[in-house]
C-alpha cells in the first residue's frame, strides 16, 4: 500500500519536502512507517525516534495499524515556555 505522509517543521526542512509517499506492506503499523522514514531519509536520524506521528488528525502510537486512506503527518517534538 502507498501512504502519503506530510512532514512539518524540522522534519520538512531535513527532508527538503513537506510531502513524501512511502510504499508499505498491507497492514503495516506506524512503527514500520517510522523505520522506513529513517531508512529512506537518513537525515531524519537524530529526530526519527521522537517524531510525533498523527493518523487521521490524532496522535498515534507505533502499534497503530495504517490503511491507504489514512491521513498521516509527522511533527518533531516541540518545546516552549
Amino acid at each position: 500500500m502507498k501512504i502519503a505522509v506530510k512532514l512539518f517543521a524540522r522534519a520538512r526542512d531535513l527532508v527538503g519536502s513537506g510531502d513524501v509517499e512511502l510504499a508499505l506492506p498491507d497492514g503495516s503499523r506506524v512503527g514500520v512507517l517510522r523505520a522506513l522514514l529513517r531508512e529512506r531519509y537518513p537525515q531524519l536520524g537524530p529526530i526519527a525516534g521522537s517524531l510525533l506521528i498523527a493518523v487521521n488528525q490524532g496522535y498515534a502510537g507505533d502499534d497503530t495499524v495504517l490503511s491507504p486512506s489514512d491521513e498521516v503527518a509527522c511533527f518533531p517534538p516541540v518545546s516552549g515556555g
